[in-house]
Protein backbone atom coordinates (compact mmCIF):
# COMPACT_ATOMS: atom_id res chain seq x y z
CA UNK A 1 0.00 0.00 0.00
CA UNK A 2 2.98 1.69 0.69
CA UNK A 3 4.62 1.68 -2.54
CA UNK A 4 1.68 2.21 -4.53
CA UNK A 5 1.06 5.50 -2.38
CA UNK A 6 4.23 6.53 -3.36
CA UNK A 7 4.29 5.36 -7.15
CA UNK A 8 1.06 7.50 -7.52
CA UNK A 9 2.56 10.89 -6.53
CA UNK A 10 5.43 10.15 -8.53
CA UNK A 11 3.16 9.56 -11.45
CA UNK A 12 1.40 12.16 -10.50
CA UNK A 13 4.31 15.61 -9.87
CA UNK A 14 6.00 13.86 -13.30
CA UNK A 15 2.71 14.36 -15.29
CA UNK A 16 2.53 18.30 -14.15
CA UNK A 17 6.43 17.98 -14.55
CA UNK A 18 5.60 17.19 -18.11
CA UNK A 19 2.77 19.13 -19.20
CA UNK A 20 3.94 22.69 -17.58
CA UNK A 21 7.19 22.10 -19.66
CA UNK A 22 5.03 21.41 -22.71
CA UNK A 23 3.03 24.69 -22.50
CA UNK A 24 6.18 26.90 -21.29
CA UNK A 25 9.68 26.11 -22.38
CA UNK A 26 9.33 22.88 -23.59
CA UNK A 27 12.94 21.68 -22.85
CA UNK A 28 14.13 18.34 -24.64
CA UNK A 29 16.33 17.68 -21.65
CA UNK A 30 12.97 17.84 -18.91
CA UNK A 31 11.33 15.81 -21.45
CA UNK A 32 14.32 12.77 -22.15
CA UNK A 33 14.74 12.92 -17.75
CA UNK A 34 10.67 13.00 -16.56
CA UNK A 35 8.81 10.99 -19.10
CA UNK A 36 10.98 8.25 -18.06
CA UNK A 37 10.64 8.49 -14.73
CA UNK A 38 6.97 9.04 -15.35
CA UNK A 39 6.32 5.69 -17.23
CA UNK A 40 8.15 3.86 -14.90
CA UNK A 41 5.95 5.28 -12.00
CA UNK A 42 2.54 4.68 -13.82
CA UNK A 43 4.60 0.85 -14.60
CA UNK A 44 5.03 0.93 -10.55
CA UNK A 45 1.17 1.48 -9.53
CA UNK A 46 -0.29 -0.95 -11.94
CA UNK A 47 2.44 -3.80 -10.48
CA UNK A 48 1.98 -2.80 -6.90
CA UNK A 49 -1.66 -3.05 -7.56
CA UNK A 50 -1.96 -5.95 -8.96
CA UNK A 51 0.35 -7.14 -5.75
CA UNK A 52 -1.26 -5.72 -2.92
CA UNK A 53 -3.92 -8.13 -1.57
CA UNK A 54 -6.46 -5.22 -0.56
CA UNK A 55 -6.46 -4.42 -3.67
CA UNK A 56 -8.60 -7.68 -5.29
CA UNK A 57 -12.14 -7.01 -4.84
CA UNK A 58 -12.33 -3.05 -4.57
CA UNK A 59 -12.07 -2.81 -8.42
CA UNK A 60 -8.37 -0.84 -7.95
CA UNK A 61 -6.71 -3.03 -9.86
CA UNK A 62 -8.46 -2.09 -12.78
CA UNK A 63 -8.56 1.67 -12.12
CA UNK A 64 -4.57 1.35 -11.52
CA UNK A 65 -4.47 0.83 -15.08
CA UNK A 66 -5.75 4.47 -16.33
CA UNK A 67 -2.84 6.60 -17.92
CA UNK A 68 -2.29 9.84 -15.70
CA UNK A 69 -4.76 9.22 -12.79
CA UNK A 70 -4.97 5.89 -12.15
CA UNK A 71 -2.64 5.58 -9.17
CA UNK A 72 -4.85 8.26 -7.74
CA UNK A 73 -8.14 6.22 -8.76
CA UNK A 74 -7.09 2.89 -6.70
CA UNK A 75 -5.84 4.77 -3.59
CA UNK A 76 -9.51 6.46 -3.35
CA UNK A 77 -11.45 3.50 -3.97
CA UNK A 78 -9.12 1.66 -1.74
CA UNK A 79 -9.88 4.21 1.17
CA UNK A 80 -13.33 4.24 0.37
CA UNK A 81 -13.69 0.47 0.86
CA UNK A 82 -12.11 0.75 4.17
CA UNK A 83 -14.49 3.15 5.38
CA UNK A 84 -17.00 1.10 4.34
CA UNK A 85 -15.81 -1.35 6.39
CA UNK A 86 -15.40 0.70 9.48
CA UNK A 87 -18.71 0.50 11.78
Amino acid sequence: MRTLRIAAGVETASLLVLLVNLFTTHSKAITSLVGPLHGTAYLVVISAALLAPATASSGARRCAAIPAIGGLLALWQLRERSRASIP
